[in-house]
């Protein structure tokens, strides 16, 4: 199997507590169907545990250049893959809306 191109390998850091989603990113979720509007996540093949899990990691994001709550990288364009405790990141630059 052929590894995935990507310019940066960022670490996942666990939280003391559950990290709130910026409103733009949250607007974003419920636009792309990934959230409800209740603000529940729907994140196709993640479990409820996981999903529990996620919410309390957060990486450095290069691209971003600011820590971010992990379901906003797991939804980001650049995320690649997750293997063990680090993020494939293609580091493509991120287009305003």
């Amino acid at each position: 199997m052929d590894e995935l191109e990507h310019k940066y390998e960022v670490e996942v850091k666990a939280a003391e507590k559950l990290q709130k989603l910026p409103e733009e990113v949250k607007n974003e979720l419920k636009a792309s169907g990934m959230m409800d509007d209740k603000g529940k996540l729907k994140l196709k093949g993640v479990s409820p545990k996981m999903l529990k899990k996620m919410k309390q990691e957060y990486v450095d994001c290069p691209v971003l250049k600011e820590e971010i709550q992990f379901v906003q990288c797991f939804v980001c364009p650049n995320f690649q893959s997750r293997v063990m405790g680090k993020v494939l990141c293609k580091g493509d630059a991120l287009k305003k809306k």
